[in-house]
């Protein structure tokens, strides 16, 4: 039977919704006010991010994730300087607006496994400016439904405001939290998320209420951040860490646990893409893992500590 370790217990739950909010609601504003007639910049989560950007995984008090210094590839293999255009093909981006491009806040592409049918619903798990619904609702068409869930209302208003740009009807953005979602039971064909789970402060209850609102046979769909070795116990503390898609990365091993947990089947990791931890950590961060892991981490290389991957999973 597989085990599950238990992480360090997060801060407050209510103070690491606060200062994630506080973060990306001022990342909403930056686009919102650039679209309006102010100059705008790319800003990334946990994707690199272009030149001046600002990105919403660093840096931080004590996590210096600046995606900025990477070389930045786009998926047909030419250089780049778009963050979106590292993580989705640029027919998906071709007649999409800046505002939304602009603030491309995820680690991966989860449309690209959900195998989306027209007339699904979708609900997206933190859909901050509405790129994977926009995506979303094109694969579902007019006779499907695409819903986003976020937290922060900068972010809902920024979406929206998208949409209507798009002309989009079958896509909806609703105010609300992931562990408690405003979505009725099994109600959703498929549910994507795009780095934001490991932003919650309880992860097995997010599981939970996404094995509740999908039909029977439905899908999840999700890219997010994991570390492959366990981190010290006071990154897990630092709210700014939890806001930067750090210290509220689980284990990989945990985080498939906690989905098979929850009652999903035919849980997989299809995809696994590592990222420097030098770019994500600090260097005294970096000595705190390596002294917890008596030096050696375990064996796991340090290019090897923490990853993007993509998950799928389904309902009975």
């Amino acid at each position: 039977m597989s085990t599950m370790s238990t992480p360090a217990a997060p801060p407050d739950a209510s103070r690491v919704h606060g200062r994630v909010q506080d973060r990306y609601g001022a990342l909403a504003r930056q686009v919102n006010s650039a679209d309006l007639g102010g100059q705008a910049s790319a800003v990334s989560c946990c994707g690199p991010a272009a030149s001046a950007a600002s990105s919403c995984c660093g840096p931080t008090s004590s996590v210096t994730l600046d995606l900025a210094s990477f070389d930045l590839v786009s998926a047909n293999g030419e250089p780049t300087s778009s963050v979106a255009a590292t993580l989705y093909a640029a027919d998906q981006l071709s007649d999409l607006p800046d505002s939304v491009t602009a603030i491309s806040l995820g680690c991966g592409n989860p449309t690209a496994i959900a195998g989306l049918r027209p007339g699904q619903t979708v609900l997206d798990l933190g859909s901050g400016g509405g790129i994977d619904c926009f995506l979303a609702a094109r694969q579902v068409g007019p006779g499907g439904r695409v819903i986003g869930l976020d937290m922060t209302t900068d972010m809902i208003r920024l979406a929206r405001r998208n949409a209507k740009k798009l002309g989009l009807t079958n896509v909806e953005f609703r105010w609300g939290e992931i562990e408690e979602m405003p979505v009725d039971d099994a109600s959703v064909d498929v549910i994507i998320s795009n780095c934001v789970i490991n932003l919650s402060p309880d992860k097995p209850q997010v599981f939970r209420e996404a094995l509740r609102v999908l039909k029977a046979g439905g899908e999840l769909a999700v890219s997010d951040m994991v570390f492959e070795v366990s981190i010290p116990d006071a990154l897990r503390g630092d709210l700014d860490s939890w806001a930067g898609c750090v210290a509220g990365a689980w284990l990989e091993a945990d985080y498939v646990e906690a989905i098979r947990r929850a009652g999903f089947r035919d849980v997989e990791v299809v995809s696994r893409d590592y990222l420097p931890i030098s770019q994500v950590l600090s260097e005294g961060d970096i000595a705190a893992l390596q002294a917890q892991a008596n030096g050696h981490l375990d064996g796991t290389p340090l290019d090897r500590v923490m990853a993007s991957i993509k998950v799928r999973a389904r309902k009975s």
